[in-house]
This record gives C-alpha cells, structure tokens and sequence, in this order.
C-alpha cells in the first residue's frame, strides 16, 4: 500500500477511534486546527509527562516553569520576531493557491533522495548480504545523476536563503519546473515575505488598548524569567529551565494533518551554560535527545539529525532530529546553540542588568544557550503513524483475518488495560469491576462488556491498549483471569494479585527511563 494512502487511513482512524477530531467541525471546521479527543488526550498527556520527568525529574539542574501566553509586545521586539519572523511565500496564478517557496524546494529534493532510496532498495534486495551501499551510492550512474541534480539545487537554495534573495528563489522554482500540485501549471507570482505572528489588543477601550502577540514560541517566556530562576531557587550555572506550553503561528501553508498547525504546543528546554562551552553541552545535548527518541523502540534508521542550511540570527550551530514519516523524512525537535543572543537582547532593550555571577571564574558574564524544542503535537503524529499497522491473522479454521493494531509503545498507551467480563451475569460484571475499582489509582483501566471477545480485542487492538483481561467463571473459583497480549496476540492464565506487578513492569514510565543514556 502507498505510504500517501496509510497516512489517509491513519487520519481517518484517529477520528473513528476518539483521538484527534477537527476543530469546530459542526461549523465545517477550522483551517489547520484540531482538538484532541478522549484518547488522544490520554496519549498527549503521557507524551508530554514523559518528556517533562525525563527532563526535570532526571537532572538535578533542570526546573521548569509555566510562562504566560500574553507577554509584553518589546519582548517580541527584542527577539526579532517583530522584524525577522517571516516565511517566504509564492501564490500559483491559475490556481490561486499559496506555498512556502522554501518548502516546494525542500520537497523537489526529497524527491531527488526518494529516486536515489528507491535505486538502492532495489539494488539491496537483489544483491542481499552482500550488496555494499556506499560503494553502490558512488558508482551507479542513475544515483549519481540524481544526487548531482539534488547538490546543485541544495547550493543555490542555501546560497539564496543566506542573501534572502527572494528572486533567486523564484528562479529556482521555474529552473527546475516546479509546478503547482493542484492546477500543474508554473505560473508563479513573485516570492514575499510575510510574517507568522497573529496579533490582538490588550485593553477595555480601543483608544486605550496596546498591540500586543499570541506568542510563536515558549522559549521567550524562559528567557526573561531566567534570572528570578536562577536567584530564586539559588540555581548553578550550567543548568536548564524546561516549559511545556501553546505557541500559535499564522501558517499560510499548513498541511499534513497535525504535522503543521497555527495552534500548537512545544516542549522546550533552555539550558544555561558558560560562554565557550556551548559547542560541548549542544552535541552533549544531542546524544540525550536522540536517546529519548529511540527508547520509544522504533527503528533506528527510521531517526536521522539534518543540520540546518541557514542557522537562524541568533544561533552558532543547530540540527535538527528527523523522522522518517510515511510522507518523508521529516522534524519532529529542534537543537540549537542560541549563544547569548536572547538574553544580551533583552537586557538592552529592558535596560536590566541579566548576568550571572560565576564564583569559579570570580565574574559575571551573560549565559551562553542550549535549545531543545519538540512539538508536542508532531510527536503524536510520529507515534501514531510508526505504532498504526495492518495484519492478516490465520485462523484455527485455514481462514484469515485482519485487525488494525496501534502499537503504541505501552507506557504511552491512553489505556493500559482493558477489564472484559464474559458473559453480562452470573457475578463476571461485578468481578471485573472489583478489579478496575483495585488497579484504578496507578493505570488508567477500561470497562469492556459489549459485543463478543473476539469483537471486543480488537477494538482494543485499534485503540493500542497492551494488555486484556478476560473474567470467566473460572475467575470466580481460583482468582485466575486470562490475559492477552497486545502484540503477540499470546493469552496466558495468571492470578489476580499478580495483576498490578504486570502491569507495573511493562507499562511503568521507568521502563522507558531506564534505557536512557
């Protein structure tokens, strides 16, 4: 099946299935903008628990804190976004259409790689165990000749965009005949700038109210509260300051489902560290994140880092941690060197002296900065489309089956276990409850009593649980309950009491911490 229609059918399921629904949809919806619904909730909450304890809860130097959406208007002036916020957009005449000009020709060299992929897989599955890739990559004429077309587009791309020369962009776009997905015409208007801020006022009057900006990002909120942080809870250069919380942006071209919205939520972490060291804390900082990645149990090769072709204004170095989604690699966190950009800029424009006192070196200097920043709402979608699968099963009768199974990794699972009496009498209900009403307080367990077992597995199947339990007569007279297994499909005999001790050792948030680095 063509990965373009997993992904239609993985979007279809996470409404079928109560985990993400579109935004005011009675009232046919709201562009790029969508609400998590009674499961979704559950897997975003345990996204981001995990995120937020392996941060502040694993390293004694890190701290968070919940900054306010509102902030004042020159924080935004201070930090560039006011003049430097900007995407570069072209409209297709015929079509009417707008496109970020950046992302047509990030997509036309992915096209080159996806032709250089697909040479390889060939190669590799004719050849086998000794089919040598890097030899492969730099003799085949077909990969070669695509990999000079994607070279020579990569050059003048980074070329315009550390100019922002925005006509040379255009150009590159009708060089290489980008055409328009919807009209496939390449009748383009001119590349402009436009900024992704929404702005609103702030007062009971309009002669009395100010401009001010729903913030497109967390990591400002950090910044100026860096130093009552540091004073406040007496902190020690280096150490961090964690945030999860909303940003909003005003994307021209949102696209991809949950990939990219105009309402979204980050997790960051600002770590402060002393000038000239950032280069050793940012790939120290790597390691750890990609380790929080690849303790999920995906594939590696499915996680790759891409160091940016532009670093941004206040950064000296920056990667980013890619993953491979059914439409491409593709971000899901960012990792930057931000030097002392922010905070010698809010100092300026505040007129407040933000500096740290060094006992060690005996002075004071402005904090050199190490960003991490996730999108909380990219890494739903990155779980849900590497856990989403479909299976043929082979029945005792030679017959098949299918079942859509979520394999989500199971301390993110919204529920955890599902409780299923066999038959709605003769005492099962009340027995299953007396289990639910014992495991309550440490898994979030669910009731399951319709339809038959067979019906009722599988619509835990759809929705990821890793573990039902079956209560049958037999429960009744020894304790033993039959549980399933998510993944294998394996049923086992085991007694009640050992339930919670399970559960404990699969489902646990520590089995995730202890695989980190």
């Amino acid at each position: 099946m063509a990965q373009e229609d997993v992904f239609k059918k993985l979007v279809a399921h996470c409404k079928e299935y109560g985990f993400v629904f579109q935004s005011s949809e009675i009232y046919d919806g709201l562009s790029a903008v969508y609400d998590y619904a009674q499961l979704g909730v559950e897997l975003k909450n345990n996204i981001k628990k995990y995120w937020w304890d392996s941060m502040v809860k694993l390293h004694e130097n890190v701290v968070g804190i919940d900054s306010a959406i509102f902030m004042h208007p020159t924080i935004w002036k201070a930090s560039g976004h006011v003049d430097a916020f900007n995407d570069p957009l072209i409209d297709n005449k015929d079509s009417k259409k707008r496109y970020r000009a950046d992302v047509l020709i990030e997509d036309l060299m992915a096209k080159y790689e996806a032709k250089m992929d697909k040479e390889v897989a060939k190669a590799k599955k004719k050849f086998g165990e000794s089919f040598d890739e890097e030899q492969f990559r730099a003799t085949n004429p077909r990969v070669k000749a695509n990999k000079e077309k994607m070279d020579a587009v990569h050059k003048r791309f980074v070329d315009a965009l550390d100019k922002n020369d925005l006509d040379e962009l255009k150009q590159i776009i009708i060089d290489n005949e980008i055409a328009c997905p919807i009209s496939g015409t390449k009748n383009w208007t001119d590349v402009r700038q436009f900024n992704l801020m929404f702005s609103t006022e702030m007062g009971s009057t309009a002669d009395g109210s100010s401009k001010i900006f729903l913030r497109p990002e967390t990591a400002q909120g950090i910044f100026v509260n860096y130093l009552n942080v540091q004073k406040t809870g007496r902190m020690k250069i280096p150490f961090g300051i964690a945030q999860i919380g909303k940003a909003f942006r005003n994307e021209i071209v949102a696209r991809q489902f949950i990939f990219r919205m105009r309402e979204f939520e980050q997790m960051e972490l600002q770590f402060f560290v002393r000038p000239g060291e950032e280069m050793k804390w940012f790939d120290k900082w790597k390691e750890t994140r990609m380790s929080w990645h690849k303790a999920l149990g995906f594939d590696d090769d499915k996680y790759r880092f891409h160091d940016h072709d532009k670093l941004a204004h206040y950064a000296n170095a920056a990667t980013d941690v890619e993953f491979k989604f059914p439409f491409g690699f593709k971000e899901v966190e960012g990792i930057h060197s931000r030097t002392d950009f922010d905070l010698s800029q809010h100092q300026e424009f505040s007129g407040k002296k933000i500096q740290y006192f060094d006992p060690e070196l005996n002075k004071s200097y402005v904090p050199y900065v190490v960003e991490t920043s996730i999108g909380v709402d990219r890494m739903f979608l990155q779980i849900m489309s590497e856990a989403y699968a479909e299976e043929k099963i082979e029945k005792e009768d030679g017959k098949t089956d299918e079942r859509v199974v979520l394999r989500l990794p199971a301390a993110l699972a919204p529920i955890k276990l599902a409780v299923m009496p066999l038959t709605k009498k003769d005492g099962l209900p009340e027995k299953a409850r007396e289990i639910i009403n014992d495991l309550k307080f440490d898994f979030n367990c669910q009731y399951d009593e319709k339809d038959s077992i067979g019906k009722r597995y599988r619509r835990q199947d759809a929705i990821g649980t890793p573990f039902c339990v079956t209560v049958d007569h037999q429960s009744l007279e020894d304790n033993t309950v039959t549980i399933r297994h998510r993944d294998t499909m394996e049923q086992e005999r085991i007694e009640i009491s050992k339930l919670a001790e399970i559960l404990d050792s699969h489902v646990s948030m520590k089995s995730l911490f202890k695989k980190l680095k």
